[in-house]
């Protein structure tokens, strides 16, 4: 074989790896033990918002759980929380939610832009957040991370394709 030949092999191989690179993250689960199931766009007046992927055990509603949104738009991390709150109240009427949750995310979400992710992993003892795969912090509240999460996986959410899409059984 020619080093000519080489090269362009060569050139190939690493042209498919650099290609593979960004799907490279959406394959590894955040927690040992987890499997990806669904995933699914979140648009809002027909603008791509996020691609959202859930990893989970055998039940994807229960904890433990992740879920990880790819954003493709720059947000503020004060919209971010701002939205959370709104959603967390549209699913239970509006009640009153703890001042402190909001402080909370308005103080651990950073502003994003496109490319960037926030993986919010949902245990039993409260949800915790990685931006870019690195550590944010949590909020050591099972009833925060219920209804956080509910944003999503609740059959009540505002986004009920997505959530389809979340549940998906893997292989199905």
């Amino acid at each position: 074989m020619s080093s000519s030949s080489n090269c362009a092999t060569a050139r190939r191989r690493f042209c498919l790896a650099l290609a593979a690179w960004p799907l490279a993250g959406l394959a590894e689960a955040p927690l040992p033990g987890l499997r990806r199931w669904g995933s699914g766009e979140f648009r809002r007046f027909g603008f791509l918002v996020y691609e959202a992927t859930l990893w989970a055990g055998d039940d994807p509603l229960r904890p433990p759980l992740a879920l990880r949104l790819d954003y493709r738009r720059n947000l503020s991390g004060r919209a971010i929380a701002e939205a959370s709150l709104r959603e967390m109240r549209q699913l239970d009427g509006d009640a009153p939610l703890p001042a402190a949750w909001g402080e909370r995310m308005a103080a651990l979400f950073p502003d994003v832009r496109a490319g960037d992710s926030i993986t919010g992993i949902h245990r039993a003892d409260g949800a915790h957040f990685l931006y870019n795969g690195r550590d944010l912090g949590g909020v050591a509240d099972p009833e925060f991370a219920r209804r956080f999460f509910a944003i999503w996986l609740d059959p009540r959410t505002s986004a009920p394709e997505l959530r389809a899409a979340l549940l998906r059984r893997p292989g199905a």
